[in-house]
């Protein structure tokens, strides 16, 4: 990470009352394509990091169950939990969390078999979402937070984010090399991978621009310890 946690969650409380109306048209297509490929279920918990002012969040909400938006900036969060509630969303929350430590302690599905948590007590995560936030992390941090979601079994991870198909160009970059960091494809493909997704979906907005959706199928039952077997 170029910029300490600190200086980036400054930057953006700055620019937060006008950060919605800065943004490019190809933010807003990473944007809308990142909600069509999440589409959760009514039943479906769905962590947003990098929420920023809610974009993903308050659009995924009326069809979650419940959606829990986490970001390093109040000042940007204040926007998200504004427009939450001028829009009477009650199934979304805000607070401080970073990819690395999401600060996430939700529900625990009960450990019955009739769940893809039956063998864990972990907080249930249907659904991981993110729209140009992860390019901050270098790429060892990206795959640390990558093995962090992984460990969140959730069902699918939605990225968006500014990303190299092709070699970078310095003298028409879509980011600011002083503060961004951005991966190549390949580079997070693997760290998606390595974790245990595979993906099944790569949208290609810009040549600095995409969505990457990893999935994962559940855990097997039969992978799950047996309590009588002595394992």
């Amino acid at each position: 990470m170029k910029k300490s946690p600190e200086e980036h969650a400054a930057r953006f409380d700055e620019k937060a009352s006008a950060y919605d109306e800065s943004k490019s048209d190809e933010y807003r297509a990473c944007a809308n394509l990142v909600i069509e490929h999440a589409a959760p279920d009514a039943e479906d918990v769905v962590l947003d990091l990098g929420t920023g002012t809610g974009a993903i969040a308050l659009a995924l909400a009326p069809d979650a169950e419940r959606v829990v938006g986490r970001d390093i900036s109040e000042g940007m969060m204040d926007e998200a939990r504004a427009k939450a509630e001028d829009e009477g969303l009650e199934n979304v929350e805000f607070d401080r969390g970073t990819f690395r430590e999401p600060e996430y302690d939700g529900p625990v599905d009960a450990e019955t078999s009739e769940t893809s948590r039956a063998h864990t007590r972990s907080p249930r995560v249907d659904i991981v979402t993110s729209n140009f936030a992860m390019h901050h992390l270098s790429d060892e941090e990206k795959r640390e937070a990558i093995d962090v979601i992984a460990d969140l079994e959730p069902r699918k991870f939605v990225l968006g984010d500014v990303m190299f198909f092709g070699e970078p160009v310095p003298e028409a970059p879509f980011y600011s090399p002083d503060v961004d960091d951005p991966a190549t494809v390949g580079t997070l493909a693997d760290a998606f991978t390595s974790a245990g997704f595979s993906l099944t979906a790569v949208e290609r907005v810009h040549d600095q621009v995409g969505v990457l959706v990893a999935e994962r199928s559940p855990v097997a039952e039969a992978e799950a310890p047996d309590a009588d077997s002595g394992e």
